[in-house]
């Protein structure tokens, strides 16, 4: 017979996938934040090589 009510593993799913949307997420906005610098530091060397 199929068990009734709630099921076992539910709790424990929802919040580790809760964890690993918020990593991922954190991961991402690590590589932008990365990318934006980069392209920052490009911008700002870029006029003293033209100038010498």
């Amino acid at each position: 017979m199929a068990k009734k009510g709630k099921a076992k593993n539910t709790v424990n799913k929802a919040k580790h996938t809760k964890l690993l949307n918020r990593k991922k997420a954190k991961l991402k906005k690590e590589q932008e934040t990365r990318k934006e610098r980069l392209k920052a530091i490009a911008q700002m060397k870029l006029p003293k090589n033209e100038n010498s």
